[in-house]
Order: C-alpha cells, then structure tokens, then sequence
C-alpha cells in the first residue's frame, strides 16, 4: 500500500473535520461542503471531486447514522423505501457523472446548490 494514504495532514483533517461537523448537524451536507473544497482548495479534478467527495460522505454517513439509530432518532421504515430508489438514483448518477464534461457538471452542481439553497430560505 502506499503511504501517502495514510500520512497524516492537518489540512486534509480538518477539511473532514467540518465536513463530520456539518453532517452530523444537518443529517446530509458533506458533499456539497466537499465538492467545492476539493475543486478549489485541495485542486482535485471535477469528476474526481465529485467521486471522492461521494466516498468521504460513505463515513460521515455511517459514522452520523449510528449514533441517530442508538439515540432512536430514524424512521426505519422509510429508510429502507427510499433506500431502495437511492440506490437505483445512484447508479445511473454515477453513470451520467462519467459522460458530462467537467464544465456542464460545475454548472449543473452549481444550479442544484442553487435551488436548494432558494427552497431552504423560502
């Protein structure tokens, strides 16, 4: 394995440090925190930022969703149903991320951050 991996950086800690912070708050949010700061602080490609920003939000999740399940604060019922679409969203996501250009996917990124930044305000 490669040690560059596994050193430890503080910048790169505390970019997960808040984006752990967020997403424990909020219950979702280290993506769209992610993204930009991986296209412009950490200077990470745009497909790449958006990947990698998916595989962080991965821990924060887990890490988030285990202490909301042991304080009993879910709806395991609707999890699993939207789980089930979230799953099937994913993949063709993930598919279409692979065909757009780094420039459609910075627009595209940028106008859902904008509508949901418009709908959390009104």
């Amino acid at each position: 394995m490669n040690k560059k991996y596994f050193s430890f950086n503080i910048k790169n800690s505390l970019i997960g440090s808040i984006s752990g912070f967020i997403n424990g708050i909020f219950g979702s949010g280290g993506g769209t925190l992610l993204v930009p700061i991986l296209n412009n602080i950490l200077k990470v490609e745009e497909h790449k930022s958006h990947a990698t920003a998916l595989s962080i939000v991965v821990f924060l999740t887990v890490t988030s969703s285990f202490i909301y399940v042991s304080k009993g604060t879910y709806d395991l019922n609707l999890t699993f149903k939207v789980a089930i679409g979230s799953i099937i969203g994913g993949i063709i996501g993930a598919k279409i991320l692979c065909k757009l250009t780094g420039k459609l996917l910075r627009i595209s990124f940028g106008i859902i951050m904008i509508i949901a930044a418009l709908r959390m305000v009104f």
